[in-house]
């Protein structure tokens, strides 16, 4: 012991001389070799377990140099001591500390740093000092990365596959029921957590790149620990976590980058309304204002129409904003300037940690929404091949419109957001495939509905779709009746737009939103119990091998037409519920016929002569097949057909 203290004491008085100096001293190798272990090792080992001790968690939990936006806020907390009387100062070359901001709660301490342009990426020694008490913490700034396949961006030459972690495959049974969490699986609940997790997405990427998509948007991944179902994602309780019931941060990264290697994008789906109510954030807040309180419970009104209306009640616009989503959902205050960085922040950390393509943001008119066009414009300005879409699930173009950047609205409002969700052309496709022709109704519903395009300051840019995970499946939709199922693909993957596609609509699935599970039920083969692989072939019925070859040979098709990913949008008014539009690029022509009848259809097409002008040929898309007169067409009972004109 006292050998010990000896060799503490050497180090202590040589700890600022180089390392030349000690190598040249007198003292014996052995006493050297303790004493370099001193200075350089134990001091990290001591910084860590004095971190762990001082700090419970420190958020972001790392950050990069060469950021172009140079302020970085950090979150320092201990959940059982005070710390705001903690000083901290730093000296590394090109950072400084701008402001130490204590809030209501003592557990919570709050650095705004500046780190310059031309920062070095290292490891930043923040010395902070209590009384007679001193101590390190070292945060780490890393490079930005510069790799040319990450953070890609997504647009209307892509095809998303939404898929919902939880019931897509189970891919590591190990992560099922783990210590600490609420919830294990309970396959046999339809409620319950079923075991999918991000090894079962990876496993079968095969799957998923062999149906001709090209990009993938998960539910939320990050942990959702509540005591009540949280299997979809949307109560989040760590926004820097992924739930470890779908497996590890560094799992994620790896599946990111395993789709790059495929060629495939990845779609984050995040949330900005709401957190968990077993989140840490909300069981020792930092202040009262970070979550919206009301003397008892209060839930949004759920009505987003109100935040444009030029007549809204000052109750009723509150209540939408700051009502919550549900008991366990807790709606936060982005208003709060500490929670509104706090929370910017966390979307450029998963940008750049992660190396996703894109954001679909959850909910996107329920929070502040300056906050929202902040948020939005911070993170295209920091990464400017980015892209986000925000969900607005109204049934209304103009509401929907008025959340798309660049928008003319009456209150000057700018976004800042490039894409909306078109719930609006999914319904009238929903409607108008199961309905008898007439003026306003059958297929006049889609020409209609794209008529008010002009609503949309690029409508190109917005997310189709036609069911997901909020709403009755598509094939339940269409009554079952392959015939519809095909035409509304083919409307899909051939209008303006970015289309997204539901796991399973491929394999036939349904189920009626009422019972909200059904539409989210396990894919068959995801599991090692199940008696039917859906994955393969063998596996599926002869219905559903003919619906997963149709939909992989029109999107197989689309993945190399431009003509369709950027070409011009004309159509013409359906006449006896036939709808005929055009997309036309340079010199080459797709015609697409819908034919919304039970009888097959002959139509003259001198009607159209204007964009089919000189082409006297068509050929099929999807069957090969030759038309040598296109003067005349005959279209089969409820069928679309897709012409490349020659």
């Amino acid at each position: 012991m006292n050998l010990f203290n000896d060799l503490a004491s050497d180090a202590k008085v040589i700890f600022d001389l180089n390392f030349n100096l000690i190598k040249n001293s007198h003292m014996t190798s052995a006493r050297k070799f303790i004493v370099l272990f001193i200075i350089f090792v134990h001091p990290v080992f001591t910084s860590q377990a004095q971190t762990k001790s001082d700090f419970d968690r420190v958020e972001p939990t790392f950050w990069w140099v060469g950021m172009k936006n140079t302020e970085l806020q950090i979150l320092f907390y201990n959940n059982h001591a005070d710390i705001s009387n903690y000083e901290a100062s730093i000296n590394y070359p090109g950072v400084s500390i701008k402001e130490k901001i204590n809030v209501e709660n003592p557990h919570y301490l709050f650095l705004n740093l500046e780190v310059s342009r031309g920062t070095k990426a290292g490891t930043i020694p923040i010395q902070f000092k209590s009384g007679k008490k001193t101590f390190t913490y070292s945060y780490e700034l890393k490079n930005k990365s510069i790799a040319g396949n990450r953070i890609q961006g997504f647009n209307s030459s892509d095809v998303m596959y939404l898929i919902m972690p939880d019931r897509f495959a189970n891919g590591d049974v190990k992560n099922d029921t783990l210590p600490g969490f609420y919830e294990g699986v309970h396959r046999e609940k339809p409620f319950g957590r079923h075991g999918g997790d991000l090894k079962g997405i990876s496993d079968h990427l095969d799957y998923i790149q062999d149906l001709g998509v090209t990009a993938v948007w998960i539910n939320p991944i990050l942990e959702n620990n509540q005591k009540r179902e949280s299997y979809h994602g949307y109560a989040i309780t760590d926004l820097y976590k992924v739930d470890k019931r779908f497996g590890s941060n560094e799992e994620y990264v790896a599946l990111v980058e395993k789709c790059h290697a495929r060629g495939l994008k990845m779609i984050q789906d995040m949330v900005m309304n709401h957190i968990g109510n077993q989140h840490w954030l909300v069981l020792d807040s930092p202040e009262k204002n970070w979550i919206h309180q009301f003397p008892e419970f209060t839930r949004s009104n759920y009505r987003s129409e109100v935040i444009s209306d030029p007549y809204h009640s000052s109750i009723d616009l509150k209540i939408m904003n700051d009502g919550w989503f549900d008991y366990t959902m807790p709606d936060v205050d982005q208003s709060n300037p500490l929670f509104a960085r706090y929370l910017i922040q966390n979307t450029l950390w998963w940008i750049e940690y992660a190396g996703i393509d894109g954001i679909r943001m959850d909910t996107y008119p329920y929070p502040d929404k300056d906050f929202m066009a902040r948020w939005a414009q911070q993170v295209l300005d920091e990464y400017p091949k980015f892209n986000i879409f925000g969900e607005v699930l109204v049934n209304l173009k103009t509401m929907v419109g008025y959340w798309q950047q660049n928008g003319i609205n009456k209150d000057g409002y700018q976004s800042h957001l490039p894409s909306v969700i078109d719930y609006p052309l999914t319904n009238a496709v929903n409607l108008g495939l199961n309905e008898q022709g007439a003026w306003d109704k059958g297929l006049a519903r889609l020409y209609t509905m794209l008529t008010q395009d002009f609503i949309y300051p690029d409508a190109y840019a917005n997310v189709t779709f036609l069911d997901n995970h909020d709403m009755p499946r598509y094939f339940y939709n269409m009554g079952r009746d392959m015939n519809k199922f095909k035409m509304g693909l083919i409307f899909l993957l051939t209008t303006r737009g970015i289309p997204e596609l539901y796991y399973g609509t491929e394999l036939l699935m349904d189920g009626d939103y009422s019972i909200h599970p059904t539409v989210r039920r396990d894919v068959p083969g995801g599991w090692k119990e199940d008696q039917v692989n859906s994955f393969v072939s063998s596996g599926r019925t002869k219905e559903q091998n003919e619906a997963y070859d149709f939909m992989k040979k029109l999107l197989d098709w689309r993945k190399i037409k431009p003509v369709i990913h950027q070409g011009k949008l004309m159509h013409f008014i359906p006449e006896e519920n036939i709808y005929v539009y055009f997309r036309m690029l340079g010199g080459e022509i797709v015609m697409v016929i819908m034919n919304g009848n039970t009888t097959e259809t002959t139509i003259a097409t001198k009607r159209f002569e204007e964009v089919m002008k000189d082409k006297t040929k068509g050929k099929n898309a999807l069957t090969g097949e030759v038309l040598q007169d296109i003067g005349v067409i005959k279209v089969p009972a409820m069928s679309a057909i897709i012409l490349e004109l020659e």
